[in-house]
């Protein structure tokens, strides 16, 4: 098995930050984005290791990793020349392949569980990686509906989310991905869509799934991006906030201002205070657990 990491895209979300250098190369906590899905693939046991890249500050990337031999993996590079889509991307991933089975892991995806296990009992055509969201939230990502060991459904950011199982950046596939990829179509928005991928796998019944243990976040705005380099800074603490039903996270926390009338005020300090009584039964539930940890 190789492993495959996607870091295209121009990063606009994350403008003016973007204007100098790769998104993937921006920082969670205290290590470079790329760092992250780099660990994964490396803790799965991989050692042939592709990046694809945009061609904006692309050479970046080799100065920081090089070849490799840093981390005891061999590293590659390839250049996405212009923004088709995740699927366009990982077309570029045919040769280096070499009809071996690919880990396939989004640039700004930041995992905390080891998938070593997962990967070492690949057997299945396609596996997908979900973790359990709030409804809104879901509204953000792509969604899958799974029956017994399968998944029987996908759709991408839906607007009536069929469940709150959120697709991942993480998958596996066999070698027959790029024929999938080269029968595809451009999306509405005139990309080559992941989801496109795998639901040809669905509809062919070969797409299985496991469900993320530890925290996930993506790492593509601001705020996700806060919240990755937060999650990292603290495993233990809960994920109970950040995927919450909100379709903004930034909205969870509203402090008073002096522009706010008697009555936004109110509502305000109302949540601030039961967000702490919150903060404060939860630390007391998971006194022993931290004091086990100190």
């Amino acid at each position: 098995m190789k492993g495959v990491i996607l870091a295209g895209g121009t990063g606009s979300r994350l403008y003016p930050c973007t204007k100098v250098t790769n998104k993937h190369l921006l920082p969670v906590y205290d290590k470079p984005m790329i760092y992250y899905p780099l660990k994964t693939i490396i803790e799965a046991g991989i050692k042939d290791i592709l990046i694809v890249s945009g061609t904006g500050h692309a050479g970046d990337f080799v100065n920081l990793l090089g070849s490799g031999k840093e981390f005891g993996v061999r590293l590659s590079y390839e250049i996405q020349e212009e923004s088709g889509g995740i699927a366009q991307a990982l077309a570029l991933a045919e040769s280096f392949s070499d009809g071996e089975t690919i880990l396939v892991i989004l640039g700004d995806n930041i995992f905390e569980d080891n998938i070593k296990n997962y990967t070492e009992k690949f057997f299945n055509r396609c596996k997908i990686f979900l973790k359990e969201v709030g409804i809104k939230a879901a509204k953000r990502f792509g969604v899958a509906v799974v029956k017994d060991d399968k998944v029987v459904y996908v759709e991408e950011k839906p607007l009536n989310p069929k469940s709150n199982l959120a697709m991942t950046g993480l998958y596996l596939f066999d070698s027959k991905i790029f024929d999938i990829i080269r029968q595809l179509k451009p999306s509405a928005r005139g990309e080559f869509e992941i989801t496109d991928v795998i639901d040809f796998y669905v509809r062919n019944n070969s797409c299985s799934y496991e469900l993320i243990k530890g925290y996930w976040s993506d790492a593509g705005t601001f705020n996700s991006l806060n919240r990755a380099s937060n999650l990292v800074k603290s495993k233990f603490y809960t994920e109970e906030d950040f995927w919450s039903d909100s379709e903004d996270f930034s909205e969870l926390f509203k402090f008073p201002s002096k522009e706010d009338d008697y009555k936004a005020l109110m509502e305000k300090l109302s949540e601030l205070s039961k967000r702490q009584a919150q903060i404060i039964d939860y630390v007391l539930n998971n006194k022993y657990k931290w004091n086990q940890k100190i």
